[in-house]
């Protein structure tokens, strides 16, 4: 059974799996793009986007929390002020994975990670869905859920004309 299994286990113990995605969160941010295995990828997008959301929350303790996480001062400072700024509007989201190639050595599939909505991103971001339009609303009588069902046939004439 898989219950509360909720993150890879990446062929690594809790502590050196932990420093990894550490690590590798806080080269995506400097650089806002890397390559890295897919599943390293998958997993590195919660933690990033984790770290986006915190970072428009824009609290002492938020930053206190990512100051846990994110390594160097430069790093929390961009996190803070460009990448908050960048995505305040959106809501999650904040990453995109594309996978690309199957490494040389050990066939391993390899990843994009990238931050959307940045220049030179590798694929632009799809734009939003135009809202569906409006419906006229619904006569009182045939707002219950059951209306239809439950109207007799010899009333339903009466349903469809408005007095």
């Amino acid at each position: 059974m898989k219950h509360r299994n909720s993150m890879r286990k990446l062929g690594r113990t809790s502590s050196h799996r932990w420093a990894l995605l550490r690590n590798l969160v806080t080269e995506l941010i400097r650089h806002e793009r890397i390559e890295t295995t897919l599943p390293k990828a998958k997993e590195l997008r919660r933690v990033a986007d984790n770290m986006v959301s915190l970072g428009k929350e824009g609290t002492l303790a938020a930053k206190r929390q990512a100051s846990g996480i994110v390594h160097g001062d430069d790093i929390l400072h961009k996190l803070f002020t460009d990448l908050a700024t960048r995505y305040q509007a959106r809501c999650g989201g904040y990453t995109r994975v594309l996978a690309t190639r199957t490494r040389q050595g050990d066939a391993a599939p390899m990843a994009y990670i990238e931050f959307v909505d940045r220049p030179n991103e590798l694929r632009e971001a799809r734009p939003a869905y135009p809202p569906p339009p409006p419906r006229e609303p619904l006569p009182p009588w045939l707002r219950a859920k059951y209306a239809r069902v439950l109207v007799p046939k010899s009333a339903e004439p009466l349903l469809t004309t408005n007095p």
